[in-house]
């Protein structure tokens, strides 16, 4: 059983230890590829950095290249350069994270929307999926998507928590889902118990969203409390739970789309 982890943020603080163990144990949990989130400029050219020191086949380990809506605030006409240089490069595979955050706006609206757009614009000039980020701003984000969704290859709301209204906004206008370890959370993901199940085969990928969002329901947990790609066979059998399908079967389709939708190397 494969699978891909569409959204590891192996940039971050925590992996800097262990980093090549992080990479070991999800190829040993049947993680057979990962994309690597970048969140900035600079951070996009650490994961493309990460790709080259730990996969010098370039079979496994990918990335996206773009600006978070936290990060708005720094997006200038240098910000597009320097992202169209990274997306040249053949371990980079998609536009993001890119999008809006209007639960926490640490980025002026404006700049966001600015941001998301000029980011949008690059991806149809490229031919490049995008790779978005949504919070409390489903029917704007839905609004600046349609002027650009004819001439997108493909966007993926990555981390959906949203609710049935904005599922299947997001689905009408024929974007992809990516479901991570929130609908592990009892707290605040159960309303994601029934959603799953209306999202398409062909539409729906997983992700660990690692090191952040560690599946509530992981027996025993870690100590040093950090998601890990590893423990995305716990976000595959909560959903496949919830959908009425065997593990394996959502294992074939889920990474399926996220090959197709990413153009990744069968293994």
């Amino acid at each position: 059983m494969q699978l891909i982890d569409i959204g590891v943020n192996l940039t971050h603080g925590s992996f800097a230890k262990d980093r090549e163990g992080f990479i070991a144990r999800a190829a040993q949990a049947g993680v057979c590829q990962m994309v690597l989130t970048g969140t900035s400029v600079e951070d996009s050219e650490d994961a493309l950095a990460l790709c080259r020191e730990f996969d010098h086949d370039g079979q496994r380990l990918f990335a996206t290249a773009g600006l978070h809506p936290h990060e708005a605030s720094h997006w200038s006409g240098d910000s597009a350069r320097q992202l169209r240089v990274l997306l040249a490069e053949p371990q980079v595979r998609a536009v993001g994270e890119c999008g809006l955050d209007f639960n926490r706006d640490f980025s002026p609206r404006p700049a966001q929307e600015r941001a998301l757009e000029e980011q949008l614009v690059l991806a149809c000039e490229l031919g490049r999926p995008v790779f978005l980020h949504e919070r409390d701003a489903s029917e704007r984000l839905l609004a600046i998507l349609r002027h650009y969704r004819d001439r997108l290859p493909g966007a993926v709301v990555h981390c959906f928590t949203g609710e049935k209204r904005a599922l299947y906004a997001y689905l009408d206008l024929d974007l992809h889902i990516g479901i991570t370890g929130w609908i592990c959370d009892e707290r605040r993901g159960s309303h994601l118990h029934e959603l799953v199940r209306d999202i398409p085969r062909g539409r729906l990928m997983l992700e660990s969203d690692a090191p952040y969002l560690l599946p509530r329901t992981l027996r025993p947990r870690p100590k040093h409390g950090h998601n890990e790609p590893a423990f995305l066979i716990e976000v595959l059998n909560e959903v496949a739970r919830h959908r009425g399908e065997t593990p394996e079967c959502l294992a074939a389709h889920s990474t399926a789309s996220a090959r197709a939708f990413f153009g990744l190397p069968e293994i």
